[in-house]
């Protein structure tokens, strides 16, 4: 990528937020996943490094929160796959003995001219890899959950502009948002705090491998600060709403979106 993504390797400071903490971030061999797993690892958390098939980049990942004194869990494969989602379940709590923080990152998207233009399989490709792998990894990892512990899915602002151009993807964000509202009170008795960021345009691999060049040229520029935001923009959010500092927030949408408002 040019520009190259700035995961805040060289800028990110942690202080201790998530101490002891034991997180899975799916998706985290690139992008905001990585970035994430960076300033998880730098306030102190272990994490489980989810991702598809690019071991290269999950192996940077884990280099980094390694440097960071925390350990790194690399866990390829589908997360399409529910079988698949509940080892990842396993190996974490097995690896660490506990699972403070899901963090429900991964996602899949292409752009297409039209609803007939989309083939049946990328439809339900979607759909799987963004909603129903969060559906199932929430699912298995709500047992294994305690008081204090919390699960943050990443949605987008194309859940509230819904973009012609990205039915499916948009879809899925929206059903992201409303699930996570619907479980964080239905589990908000029990301690376990539900949340989900709403990105706006960040760069990240996803943009100039699922979209056509003239779009990635003129990325970001549309919204009111004029660029595309970074993934280390987005990261302190995640912190955020995985610590304590956040122990009264659950059901809630937060943007990071450059300026788009989302009401």
């Amino acid at each position: 990528m040019n520009p190259l993504p700035d995961h805040g390797e060289q800028s990110y400071r942690g202080s201790g937020l998530l101490q002891g903490r034991a997180a899975i971030i799916t998706g985290a061999d690139s992008g905001i996943g990585r970035a994430t797993a960076i300033a998880f690892a730098r306030e102190g958390a272990d994490v489980v490094i989810s991702y598809l098939s690019e071991h290269e980049d999950a192996a940077e990942t884990a280099r980094w929160v390694r440097e960071a004194g925390r350990t790194a869990l690399l866990m390829p494969g589908d997360i399409c796959d529910r079988a698949h989602c509940a080892n990842i379940i396993e190996q974490a709590v097995r690896e660490f003995g506990r699972l403070d923080i899901l963090v429900n990152n991964a996602a899949f998207q292409m752009t297409r001219e039209s609803l007939e233009d989309t083939p049946d399989e990328e439809w339900d490709r979607t759909f799987d890899t963004n909603i129903g792998a969060t559906f199932s990894l929430c699912k298995a990892a709500l047992p294994h959950m305690k008081q204090g512990a919390a699960i943050i899915n990443t949605s987008s602002v194309n859940f509230s502009k819904a973009p012609p151009k990205l039915m499916a993807y948009s879809a899925t964000k929206a059903a992201i948002a409303n699930f996570t509202a619907s479980l964080a009170q239905s589990v908000a008795e029990r301690g376990i705090r539900v949340n989900c960021v709403a990105p706006g345009p960040i760069w990240t691999p996803l943009i100039p491998s699922t979209m056509p060049a003239e779009q990635v040229e003129s990325f970001g520029t549309e919204v009111p600060m004029k660029r595309a935001g970074q993934p280390a923009e987005v990261a302190p959010v995640f912190v955020f709403l995985a610590s304590d500092h956040a122990s009264f927030v659950t059901g809630a949408l937060y943007p990071v979106t450059g300026g788009t408002p989302m009401l």
